[in-house]
């Protein structure tokens, strides 16, 4: 079995208090934004490059957050997504889509297959902020999520 490079912010590994997020993305460039974006926001996240061991590192990290790209190779965004949600360890864990899919109806279609919110690239950073704030605020309510994730 390959298994998927995965990588967690170290300095943050140790502050259980701080949200963990997963990020799955293919391309280098975008997890290095979203990892920046997580870093500057004080969240702890680990990354993958590829979604073949997803469910097994929600599975066993259990993040407060999963920020998932649609277009992997392998198995899609969307399928990970069903996998996620059929697990009792994983189905309640807020995932969204991270995508150059940018039309209405992908979106629509996204939205349907099990994913609780969308950003499509490119974004600005503020965009992905704001977006990983809502997700947090659904799973931590009543905390905001700013309160969160800062120090």
């Amino acid at each position: 079995m390959y298994l998927a490079h995965s990588f967690m912010s170290d300095e943050k590994k140790q502050n259980s208090h701080q949200p963990l997020i997963l990020a799955v993305e293919d391309h280098d460039d975008s997890l290095l934004l979203i990892s920046y974006a997580l870093e500057s926001m004080g969240c702890r996240f680990i990354c993958q490059t590829d979604c073949s061991t997803t469910v097994l590192v929600a599975k066993e990290y259990q993040p407060d957050l999963i920020l998932l790209d649609i277009l992997l190779p392998g198995l899609s965004g969307i399928d990970v997504v069903h996998l996620l949600k059929q697990e009792p360890l994983t189905c309640k864990i807020p995932v969204v889509a991270v995508t150059a899919l940018a039309s209405t109806e992908d979106r629509e279609r996204i939205l349907k297959a099990g994913f609780n919110d969308y950003i499509s690239k490119p974004y600005m950073l503020e965009e992905l902020e704001a977006i990983i704030q809502r997700g947090l605020a659904r799973k931590f309510a009543p905390y905001p999520a700013l309160e969160l994730c800062q120090d």
